[in-house]
């Protein structure tokens, strides 16, 4: 009997994900700890479908722009509350910027993801909890608000968005004294949005021993880990490390990976 076997080794920061398929049976092996907030759940999806994509030989018939969509939607047949953002960025890779407005959200089917050069981004760090929250929990009361109409929640996700916007601009005028003030207060937002008992004191502890040495940080997604940024460089990072460590937390410097997307991929995405 002949059998085909594809293996993919993706990487999302300090997570490795190998995905074997033969004759559709698959294998895994990833390195994230369980529930940290660094997406793995979604990782192994999207290695799934990277593995199909090439067994299929079909990678240049599906757009890049929609295969977060494909991925979101698997999951979803799984319970698993998300959203798109992890996957655009496990897909496209890099540094990104997605806007998710409602006019290409109704008329495309998916946002709008421009890549970002990785090398406008300042050291980050991360720091995240060896027992960790369970971030769809954490994701469900606000998700709920939102879809009852909450002004609230409404004007709180717009804020949201607009200091993506602001992070875009900061990135590119590499203005790192406004990056630092964006993230803090996108953490200030989320917190109002969710309160202390949803987030969990452990998170909280988290941002707020980089905070108390003058570091900036905010959640990776919803919880169990940090990203942090040290505006007054190695110093601070040594400092905040040894309060990591005293406070029994990971602390780990990132390495942004660029984009792997292919030359089939580059040629699906749209123009628009």
């Amino acid at each position: 009997m002949q059998f085909t076997v594809v293996t993919i080794l993706i990487i999302f920061g300090n997570t490795i994900l190998f995905c074997s398929l033969l004759n559709y049976c698959f294998s895994f092996f990833i390195s994230e700890s369980y529930q940290t907030g660094l997406s793995g759940s979604s990782a192994i999806v999207c290695a799934a479908l990277s593995c199909l994509l090439d067994f299929y030989q079909v990678r240049h018939l599906i757009k890049v722009e929609v295969r977060p969509n494909l991925i979101l939607n698997a999951e979803k047949e799984l319970g698993i509350v998300a959203g798109l953002q992890d996957r655009v960025a496990q897909v496209y890779g890099g540094l990104v910027y997605m806007d998710f407005d409602k006019k290409s959200m109704e008329e495309l089917g998916h946002g709008k993801y421009t890549p970002m050069d990785p090398d406008l981004l300042p050291p980050l760090y991360l720091i995240y909890a060896e027992n960790p929250s369970d971030s769809g929990k954490v994701h469900s009361t606000v998700r709920q608000r939102w879809l009852n109409g909450d002004e609230f929640i409404i004007s709180s996700m717009k804020e949201v968005a607009d200091i993506a916007l602001e992070g875009r601009t900061a990135l590119i005028e590499k203005d790192y004294t406004k990056l630092a003030d964006l993230m803090n207060r996108n953490f200030d937002l989320r917190r109002q949005m969710f309160g202390d008992e949803a987030l969990g004191a452990m998170n909280i502890e988290m941002v707020e021993i980089a905070r108390h040495v003058g570091a900036a940080s905010k959640f990776t997604g919803s919880g169990g880990a940090v990203v942090v940024f040290c505006p007054e460089g190695p110093s601070q990072a040594s400092l905040l490390e040894d309060a990591c460590k005293t406070a029994g937390f990971a602390f780990l410097p990132i390495q942004v990976m660029s984009s792997r997307l292919s030359q089939d991929d580059l040629e699906t995405m749209s123009t628009r």
